[in-house]
């Protein structure tokens, strides 16, 4: 269970304590307003109690904002590329996956809650087609182990977002308005924890043996990475991938 969702009874609770004192609006304690601390526990609690067709619904707008930041590829050698090593994938362990390619330089992949996954060019350049299998595997997991679920809820909560669902009433409504743009930046360069990465990591291994790969794919896709240095977008936020190409040889 993720973290947000762990605490949403705990925010709950709080919520409900503000609120039953919350009548005065001007009371405060230290110096915080207790109607914008009531309405900072209620933002809290709505974002870890999102449902799952919202959560889809953001995902969903997120990718298509993404989708017209970047140049899509919709035909030649590397949607060719993708289409064969991907295939495999798009419905593995029940998922419904949708694999797209951006023309760039950059070294990144990214998955989306609604099961969107975006791998740049640059990235596979870089890899061998076991080894960019690897990475999609990888990716699959953060969407199936519900990692991209609790990104969307983190962004939200930090996000203008919820603000304008609370002024429209409807998801699709709020991100119609700008704010989508910097929440979508948010989901694209999300900062997961080390034990999400790790379980990602043995996904995407657990997918390469069950479709007949090398393993050793995993842990060769991750030492390049590890030469890149952090400034590139896929290492950024991710535990040392040393440790993380260790850890996938230490599996049988």
């Amino acid at each position: 269970m993720n973290t947000c969702l762990s605490h949403a009874g705990k925010i709950f609770a709080v919520t409900l304590l503000l609120s039953s004192v919350s009548g005065c609006s001007s009371l405060n304690v230290g110096g915080i307003g207790i109607g914008n601390a009531v309405g900072s526990a209620t933002d809290l609690y709505k974002a870890a109690t999102l449902g799952d067709a919202e959560i889809k619904t953001m995902a969903l707008e997120a990718a298509a904002e993404s989708d017209r930041s970047n140049k899509v590829l919709s035909s030649g050698p590397y949607v060719a590329r993708l289409s064969k090593i991907a295939g495999q994938l798009k419905s593995y362990d029940s998922l419904q996956l949708n694999f797209k390619v951006y023309q760039t330089k950059d070294i990144n992949a990214f998955a989306l809650a609604n099961g969107s996954v975006r791998v740049y060019s640059g990235l596979m350049d870089l890899m061998t087609d076991d080894e960019l299998f690897f990475v999609l595997g990888h990716e699959a997991g953060h969407v199936k182990l519900g990692h991209s679920k609790h990104q969307v809820q983190l962004a939200y909560s930090a996000s203008a977002v919820r603000k304008g669902v609370a002024a429209s009433g409807t998801v699709a409504g709020a991100l119609a308005a700008s704010e989508i743009g910097a929440f979508t930046e948010d989901l694209v360069n999300a900062q997961f924890s080390q034990s999400e990465e790790t379980e990602s990591d043995e996904y995407g291994l657990a997918a390469l043996k069950k479709f007949g790969r090398p393993k050793t794919a995993g842990p060769a896709a991750l030492r390049k990475l590890a030469k890149l240095g952090g400034d590139h977008s896929f290492l950024s936020s991710h535990p040392d991938p040393e440790d993380r190409a260790a850890n996938l040889e230490s599996l049988k």
